[in-house]
């Protein structure tokens, strides 16, 4: 039997994710639909419950749409999380300037959406139909004051919406209580809605003004965003800022992804929660934007990264939420799911030891202390990690990839790397002499156990095939391009684990590449880097040119590409790639072998 929720959902499906626009204040972030259907948001944070989530068969929909039929697009603002929808109508063309009040507050969001006649006549229709928890919890307590806004609750948050005066509200019942605006709007004429979700009453604060809470958000958006001119692609390389700008909150944690539950392959059961910050990712932002220049997402990392070494040291964990909280254990909402995923939410990271962070975590520090950027906390933060190297190098750990516990070989050499690029910016010659030490008994302990007779290293001691992640650690200081391991490693990795300039992490089975998994940008970038490395800028270029196109039409990137429908796979937008395809566009505007 159809309800008012299924029709809704049925009026708005998923759509490929290739169509998704993103939009985020540091606090929280909201995916628009082509139809201008806002399908996720989380709300008051990050890991919250969602408010709006039709994406994975929830209920909870805010939609600008035209009436009649149109042609979809839209585009960003330069720079900037600022998206513009745009609608070719039988009647002209319909803009939707849309955005989330930036930089965010962590209790209050406030979502602004400009409509616009921009040529012709316009009619569109307006549906807001939030629903706290998964579309567990309905509105209450609506009512419209005399200015014609809009005052509610929805769960535990308070709600207001300005702009709406003239909706019309369904029966709050099993409906849920649907707002729906018809509008109007002769060539030229524009239409400002405003949505305020809060922990506290929002009465307590004045109304917005549209036209203020814009020019706010452009400023920030234009302070927040340098210029990157001295990248390759600098448009694409200042759009990749602006995402892990977005996706980093006020308390320094950026999260792994916007998203929840959206499959990485269909029916296959890898469909994870990646609203939380892992600390290697931060590390690959961290580092990025100090190969782009001094620029605040860098401190921004040391910090949460420094914090969290500080207070669990050789217990630090993979991930934490964005404020430096325990990730919740995994389970199901009993919802349908994003078509061929899972209804997943919290992760199964918490009870994994993953001995790369921190070497991760060494090299943002080495960055930051190039760029005169680490303090007092930051360097005691570095002795805490290398402390934990030294006690815990040699236990099995869950690795890069999250897998069974194993001797990993690239865990134990990005650490090596950590400590020799650590080693670098020593306080002493004493402490120097120890990394350096260190990272020499790693290094050669796993090549007595992890190379293969082929001469390129191997995954573990007791798993000789090839892994994407062993092309990291020599690009990031650990060994010279002219090193054999090094050169043989990339020829086998290119030989055996890529197609056409696609890349993949490592071979699941006997089946083709493609059939195990999508394609995995992040690894396509590394690529890119140690083809840099060698000194083959042609080959590198060409590396990056073939991902860097692997985006959706907002130019968003997942983490993995189905090559052959050219379709993103997994949760949207994936920050690690972002920072990847960043750190690659300034890394290939560079002599090989100059340092970041």
């Amino acid at each position: 039997m159809s309800t008012p929720e299924t029709a809704e959902r049925d009026a708005f499906p998923p759509q490929a994710l290739h169509d998704y626009a993103f939009l985020a204040d540091g606090e929280r972030g909201a995916l628009v639909g082509p139809r201008g259907e806002i399908a996720w948001l989380c709300a008051p944070r990050w890991h919250s419950g969602a408010v709006l989530s039709t994406l994975i068969g929830g209920s909870g929909l805010y939609a600008v749409t035209p009436r009649g039929r149109f042609v979809p697009g839209g585009h960003y603002e330069e720079g900037s999380l600022i998206w513009r929808s745009r609608w070719v109508t039988e009647d002209g063309i319909v803009e939707c300037r849309e955005t989330l009040g930036f930089p965010g507050e962590r209790g209050r969001l406030v979502l602004l959406r400009r409509v616009r006649a921009t040529e012709g006549p316009a009619r569109v229709r307006v549906l807001l139909h939030p629903l706290a928890e998964y579309g567990t919890q309905r509105l209450r307590d609506a009512r419209r004051d005399d200015d014609g806004v809009w005052t509610a609750r929805v769960g535990d948050l308070h709600l207001r919406w300005t702009g709406g005066g003239d909706a019309s509200l369904s029966e709050v019942g099993s409906s849920g209580g649907k707002f729906t605006l018809d509008l109007t709007l002769d060539a030229g004429q524009r239409h400002d809605l405003v949505l305020e979700l809060g922990e506290f009453p929002l009465w307590d604060t004045p109304v917005p003004d549209p036209s203020t809470e814009w020019s706010r958000t452009e400023r920030a958006w234009q302070d927040a965003v340098p210029g990157l001119d001295d990248t390759v692609a600098a448009r694409d390389a200042r759009q990749a800022y602006a995402v892990l700008r977005g996706m980093t909150s006020a308390d320094g944690g950026m999260v792994a992804a916007a998203t929840t539950s959206l499959p990485e392959r269909s029916e296959e059961g890898r469909n994870y929660d990646y609203r939380y910050a892992w600390i290697r990712d931060q590390c690959y932002a961290g580092q990025a934007v100090a190969a782009a220049g001094q620029h605040p997402l860098l401190d921004e990392a040391v910090r949460f990264v420094g914090a969290r070494l500080h207070e669990d040291g050789p217990k630090l964990k993979p991930a934490y939420t964005v404020d430096g909280g325990p990730v919740p254990d995994q389970r199901t909402l009993q919802l349908p799911g994003y078509p061929g995923g899972f209804d997943r939410i919290g992760n199964h990271v918490n009870r994994q030891f993953q001995l790369d962070v921190f070497g991760e975590a060494l090299l943002l520090f080495a960055a930051a202390a190039r760029h005169d950027r680490l303090d007092r906390d930051g360097r005691q933060a570095a002795e805490i990690a290398v402390a934990a190297i030294a006690a815990r190098w040699n236990e099995p750990d869950a690795g890069i990839w999250e897998l069974d516990d194993r001797a990993w070989t690239h865990s134990r050499l990005i650490c090596a790397a950590g400590l020799r690029r650590i080693a670098d910016v020593a306080p002493d010659a004493a402490r120097k002499s120890k990394w350096i030490e260190l990272a020499d008994t790693i290094l050669a302990h796993t090549a007595a156990h992890a190379l293969h007779p082929d001469g390129h290293w191997q995954r573990a001691p007791d798993d000789p095939g090839l892994d994407a992640a062993l092309l990291l650690p020599p690009v990031r200081g650990l060994l010279p391009a002219d090193d054999p391991r090094t050169r043989a490693t990339l020829h086998a990795y290119t030989e055996n684990l890529t197609r056409d300039h696609y890349a993949y992490r490592f071979r699941h089975d006997e089946r083709p590449l493609e059939e195990a998994e999508g394609a995995f940008l992040l690894c396509g970038f590394v690529t890119a880097l140690a083809e840099h490395h060698q000194g083959r800028e042609v080959d590198a270029h060409r590396w990056f040119e073939r991902n860097r196109d692997a985006c959706g039409a907002a130019g968003l990137y997942s983490e993995e590409y189905d090559i052959a429908q050219r379709q993103l796979r997994g949760n949207l937008p994936q920050a690690f790639v972002h920072a990847l395809m960043l750190d690659t566009a300034a890394t290939l505007a560079r002599t090989p072998g100059i340092p970041t």
